[in-house]
């Protein structure tokens, strides 16, 4: 029997885990914290930081694995592509990931291959990206280089901002002192999710995001549908087909935030893993009727299946279908919470695939400050809008909350 290695072992992982148990494979789960949840569905555990390369390919070699994998984390990208060229397995390679975690390779990238790309500069200094403002005379925004959950990532519409926020992004960079400063793109967001397979990548599930007013960085809400009224997702599933194909990623899962502004779309950045927050586990599937776990797990150890281009598309019963997931906004302004109603009622309703909560009775709590501190959410996934928004409604009823 084969040994998958996953890196990661917190929520997001369990569902590739128990996929890969589930497909009669053995896995190997590495992860920071002994207490890991990955570690209750995996074969073999080793606590160790996703950022040790080392003590990851020691882990992998101590327990003969035949295939790396990770799932909805930028962080262990690098390392899974580490230890799998080191023991000669299926890989992205290390240029791969660096390209692929690297906010500013990816606008390098789109600059050389001629996608539409905002002004931007990698600044080393305070002073370097000041410079860079007073010459645009545009708001922007500064993003850490390599970071994820939106940490460190601020939009700057004044020189004071800058000298207060741009130390906070700078910390969050895991490799040197840098920071990446472009012009802030205004325009509506988009995700996009899809599976590169012998080197041929599919787009398989588009959102439109809504922000929260308070912070125009974190998400609220992803809508997913096949066709949009006001956006051309053919133009923008060509596009982002384009941009993955060109970089040369061989076999992987995808997602992709991109902008439109002034009829372009541009891309925000790409990730050579699915989307978070159960977007690639539950959503992907859903939504496209194709099996994304399947192929990628088959992909890893080897199994050379013979796909016809078609059976990587989006199947024709699927393109009605529609899926949100929202992200709950509550801030108790100081007060505990004494009593929390409803959430079991909403989990029995057949279209809800999650309603989470990260608070109890007795929490104060605050408003997100980035992606992972927000305090809960819930995925609809509904045959049509109608029925999306019928369920909505129920939450919204039935979802209830009381402070002392």
């Amino acid at each position: 029997m084969k040994t998958i290695m996953v890196v990661a072992g917190g929520t997001w992982q369990v569902p590739l885990i128990k996929r890969i148990k589930e497909m009669g494979y053995r896995v190997a789960n590495t992860n920071l914290y002994p207490d890991s949840v990955g570690f209750q569905y995996a074969d073999q555990n080793g606590v160790m930081d996703v950022l040790d390369k080392e003590s990851n390919l020691k882990f992998a070699k101590e327990n003969h694995v035949d295939a790396v994998l990770t799932e909805q984390s930028d962080i262990a990208v690098p390392t899974v592509a580490y230890v799998a060229e080191k023991i000669g397995c299926c890989s992205i390679g290390r240029d791969m990931a660096e390209l692929f975690t690297n906010k500013y390779k990816m606008r390098e990238f789109c600059q050389k291959n001629n996608f539409a790309f905002p002004e931007y500069r990698l600044c080393e200094n305070v002073e370097q990206a000041v410079e860079f403002f007073r010459n645009l005379e545009k708001d922007v925004i500064i993003k850490p280089l390599d970071s994820q959950s939106s940490r460190g990532v601020f939009t700057i519409q004044t020189e004071e901002e800058m000298r207060k926020r741009y130390p906070v992004a700078e910390s969050y960079t895991n490799k040197g002192n840098y920071v990446l400063v472009e012009r802030y793109i205004r325009g509506t967001e988009f995700t996009v999710d899809g599976l590169v397979l012998n080197g041929k990548h599919h787009t398989l599930a588009i959102s439109e995001k809504s922000h929260f007013e308070y912070n125009p960085n974190i998400a609220s809400k992803l809508f997913f549908t096949y066709q949009n009224e006001k956006f051309d997702y053919d133009c923008l599933r060509g596009i982002n087909n384009a941009i993955i194909d060109k970089a040369g990623l061989k076999n992987a899962l995808t997602h992709a935030e991109y902008k439109f502004e002034e009829g372009k779309f541009y891309l925000i950045e790409m990730a050579a893993r699915g989307g978070g927050t159960r977007i690639s586990s539950d959503i992907v599937p859903y939504v496209s009727g194709v099996d994304n776990y399947r192929y990628l797990i088959e992909a890893s150890v080897g199994v050379q299946n013979q796909v016809e281009e078609t059976e990587l598309d989006v199947k024709e019963e699927c393109k009605k279908r529609c899926a949100v997931l929202s992200f709950l906004d509550i801030e108790s302004n100081g007060k505990q919470i004494e009593k929390i109603e409803g959430i079991e009622k909403i989990r029995a309703i057949p279209e809800v695939v999650a309603f989470e909560v990260e608070f109890s009775e007795g929490d104060i709590i605050e408003r997100a400050q980035d992606d992972r501190s927000r305090v809960g959410f819930y995925i609809i996934c509904a045959e049509s809008r109608k029925r999306l928004e019928e369920v909505t409604e129920i939450i919204n009823k039935t979802f209830k909350i009381t402070f002392k």
